[in-house]
C-alpha cells in the first residue's frame, strides 16, 4: 500500500521511528543492499519522485499501485530459515512458521512467475519478489484464507481512503470492486486500488474474470506492474523503482525487501488458511487490522478467538497427551486444512512468446476456387522452442467472401508437439482482391501472424469455336444455328471464366456496332456487349435464338475475349430477302394464226 504524491503515509512518527530503526537493524544482518532510511526522515515515510511510479501518468493513486493504503510492518524472524551466506537453492522444508506460505497462494506466485519469465524474461520476475509484497499487502491473503479457485474469503478491503492519514482518493470504480461509492478502497491479496486495477488487472486462472480477490489474478497483475517500463529486477536500481512504484517509501522498500531476501532463503507451503498472521500495522501503531472482509478494514478490533475454560494447570500436573482432554477443559477449534498444492502448470498459451509463420505467407488463387497451400504458424517460447498445446485462431479480415472449409471465417486450432498449428483450407468465392488472415493465440495479446491473400479472376489464354455451321440469318430473324466455344488455359479447360461479347463491325478495330445483330434481351431493346461464363466444361454456348440478325443486311464480328489473353472472333452474315420477278404479260394474238387481215374501211368501197 503506497504513499500518496505529496502525503505522509503515517499519522504519527512514533511508529516510523521503530520502524525505521528495526529495519535498519535487520538490513545491516540480512540484506546489506537494502536502502536505509534518509536521515531528514524525522520518523516518518519520505515520499519518493514521480519518476518511480509504474506509469507515466498519475492516476487517482499518485502513480502507486496501492493509492497509500497501510500496510502490515511485521519484520522477518533473526532466525531465517538458513544461516546468512548459505546456498539459496535448498530444498523445500519444514522451518520457521513465517517462512510458511499457504498453498494455493505459493501456487499464485509460482505460476505469475513462470508466466512472466516466459514473455518477458528481460523483466528477471522472481515469485519470492510477490511473496514479499503479499506478506507485507495482506499478510499472504490473511494467512491463505482463499476458496478452492483462490479467490479471498471473506473478500480483502483496505480502509477508505479519506485523506485522514493518507492518500484522499475519491470512488473510481462506482463500488465495483470495493463496494464503495464514495471513496476507493484498495483491493484484495496485492491491494490494488479500482484505478489501478482498471489498467492492470488480469485473468490469470482464466475463469473469465479479472478479480482483484483472486489471488492468481492479483499476483499476475502485480507482477506484470513491477515489470513495467521493461525494468530488469536484477538491476538494484530497477528492483528498487519497481518497490517504489507499489510504495513510495523508503522503509516501504526495506521491509519488502527483508522479506524477499527471508524467502529466498528457504521456505516451505502451509495448508491453506493455516498461515501466520499479521497484526501490526503501519497506520495504527501496533493494532490488529480487523476484519478485512466486513470492510472496515482499519477499525482497531481485533480477530475473535474463542477463549479457554480450561483452568489453569497446577506446578507438577502431568501434561496431557495431545489426543487427551482435560475434564472441564474446552478443546480449542480444529482449523479445516487442505493438503498443500502442487503448483498448477502454466497454462501453455502463457509460455508462447511469438508466433512465427512456418509456410503460405502469400497465398493466391482465382475466384470459385480453392487456395493451394494453407496459412501455418509455430507457437515459440523465450528460448525459440516450439510450445504445444496453444490454441491458435485463425480469422479472415477485409472485404471479400473467401471462407475456410466448413464455411465460417475463423478457426481455432491446437499446436501439436512440434508447436505447429495449420489453419482449415481455404476457398475463394466471387469476389476478387486482397484480405489478410490473421492468427493469434487466444487469451494473450502477442503480435499476430498475418497473412495476404489475394483472390483474381479466372482465366482462359485461348478461346476455340467448336466445330459448326457459319452463322447466317436474313435481316428481321435470328440466327437458328447453335454456337459453342471451348475456353482453355495452359491447354486445360477453364471452367467459370468470365467472358465478354462484343459485336462489332471489323476485327481490326473492334468497336461495338450501333446496328446489326444483336443479344437477345428481356427488355426487348438492343444490346451489343454482354458478360458470360463458362461452364464446369469450360465451354460457351449460345442457343438458337440468342442472336438476333438485326435490319442491316452485312458481315458482323462476334468478339470473344477473357481474361487471360483469349480471344477469337466469330463471323456473322447477315443477308437482305430475296426480291421476287414479276411474271410476263400475256400476248393477245390467237395462237396459230398469221398476220391479221385487214378490215376494210367502211368509207372504202371496193372498185367496179
Amino acid at each position: 500500500m503506497a504513499a500518496h504524491m505529496g502525503h505522509r503515509l503515517r499519522k504519527g512518527a512514533t511508529t516510523g521511528v521503530v520502524m525505521a530503526a528495526a529495519v535498519a537493524a535487520l538490513a545491516a544482518s540480512q540484506a546489506p543492499e537494502m536502502l536505509q532510511p534518509p536521515a531528514d526522515n524525522a520518523g516518518g515515510d519520505r515520499t519518493i519522485g514521480a519518476g518511480d511510479t509504474a506509469s507515466s501518468s498519475k492516476g487517482p493513486g499518485g502513480g502507486s499501485a496501492t493509492g497509500n493504503s497501510p500496510y502490515y510492518t511485521e519484520l522477518p524472524p533473526l532466525n531465517t530459515p538458513n544461516k546468512p551466506g548459505a546456498s539459496p537453492h535448498l530444498p523445500v522444508t519444514p522451518g520457521p512458521a513465517e517462512a510458511g506460505i499457504p498453498a494455493s497462494v505459493y501456487s499464485a506466485y509460482k505460476r505469475a512467475e513462470l508466466s512472466i519469465r516466459s514473455t518477458d524474461p528481460h523483466c528477471n520476475l522472481s515469485w519470492q519478489m510477490l511473496a514479499g509484497i503479499g506478506k507485507v499487502e495482506s499478510g499472504q491473503a490473511n494467512g491463505g484464507r482463499v476458496d478452492a479457485n483462490g479467490t479471498a474469503s471473506p473478500r480483502i478491503l483496505g480502509p477508505a481512503l479519506d485523506g485522514k492519514g493518507f492518500a484522499l482518493i475519491t470512488d473510481t470504480d462506482g463500488g465495483a470492486y470495493d463496494g464503495d461509492t464514495k471513496l476507493d478502497r484498495a483491493v484484495g491479496p496485492m491491494q490494488f486500488i479500482p484505478s489501478t486495477w482498471a489498467t492492470w488487472g488480469q485473468d490469470a486462472n482464466s475463469d473469465g474474470k479479472k478479480d482483484p480477490n483472486n489471488i492468481y489474478d492479483a499476483a499476475q497483475a502485480a507482477g506484470l506492474y513491477l515489470c513495467a517500463n521493461d525494468r530488469d529486477l536484477a538491476l538494484k536500481s530497477d528492483l528498487d523503482r519497481a518497490i517504489l512504484s507499489y510504495n513510495h517509501s523508503t522503509e516501504y522498500l526495506n521491509l519488502v525487501m527483508s522479506w524477499v531476501t527471508f524467502y529466498e532463503r528457504g521456505t516451505h507451503q502451509v495448508p491453506d488458511g493455516t498461515g501466520v498472521l499479521p497484526v501490526h500495522r503501519s497506520d495504527n501503531g501496533g493494532r490488529s487490522k480487523g476484519n478485512q472482509g466486513s470492510g472496515n478494514r482499519g477499525n482497531g478490533s481485533h480477530p475473535t478467538t474463542p477463549p479457554s475454560t480450561a483452568p489453569a494447570p497446577k506446578p507438577g500436573t502431568p501434561t496431557p497427551k495431545p489426543s487427551e482432554t482435560r475434564p472441564g477443559t474446552v478443546k480449542p477449534p480444529t482449523v479445516p486444512t487442505k493438503p498443500p498444492v502442487t503448483p498448477p502448470a502454466l497454462p501453455a498459451a502463457a509460455k508462447v512468446s511469438r508466433l512465427a509463420i512456418v509456410a503460405n505467407e502469400k497465398l493466391t488463387t482465382t475466384t470459385g476456387s480453392a487456395f493451394t497451400g494453407a496459412p501455418r504458424v509455430a507457437a515459440l517460447d523465450a528460448a525459440g522452442k516450439p510450445v504445444a498445446g496453444v490454441s491458435i485462431r485463425f480469422e479472415i479480415t477485409g472485404t471479400t467472401d473467401t471462407r475456410f472449409a466448413g464455411g465460417g471465417t475463423t478457426a481455432t486450432v491446437t499446436t501439436g508437439s512440434t508447436g505447429l498449428a495449420t489453419a482449415p483450407g481455404l476457398r475463394a468465392g466471387e469476389k476478387t482482391g486482397s484480405f489478410t488472415v490473421r492468427a493469434t493465440v487466444v487469451r494473450r495479446t502477442l503480435a499476430p501472424a498475418d497473412f495476404t491473400a489475394t483472390v483474381t479472376e479466372r482465366q482462359a489464354d485461348t478461346l476455340t469455336r467448336v466445330a459448326g455451321d457459319p452463322l447466317s440469318a436474313a435481316t428481321g430473324t435470328s440466327f437458328s444455328q447453335q454456337l459453342q466455344v471451348k475456353a482453355t488455359d495452359k491447354g486445360a479447360l477453364a471452367p467459370g471464366v468470365l467472358v465478354t461479347a462484343v459485336i462489332v463491325t471489323s476485327k481490326t478495330d473492334p468497336k461495338e456496332s450501333t446496328e446489326g445483330p444483336s443479344f437477345k434481351s428481356a427488355a426487348g431493346t438492343p444490346v451489343r456487349t454482354v458478360t458470360l461464363k463458362t461452364g464446369t466444361n469450360g465451354l460457351l454456348t449460345f442457343a438458337s435464338g440468342d442472336l438476333l440478325a438485326g435490319d442491316e443486311a452485312g458481315t458482323f464480328y462476334l468478339q470473344l475475349t477473357a481474361p487471360g489473353g483469349g480471344t477469337t472472333f466469330i463471323d456473322l452474315t447477315v443477308t437482305a430477302p430475296a426480291t421476287s420477278t414479276p411474271e410476263p404479260t400475256p400476248d393477245p394474238t390467237p395462237s396459230g394464226s398469221g398476220t391479221p387481215e385487214a378490215t376494210p374501211s367502211p368509207s372504202t368501197s371496193p372498185s367496179a
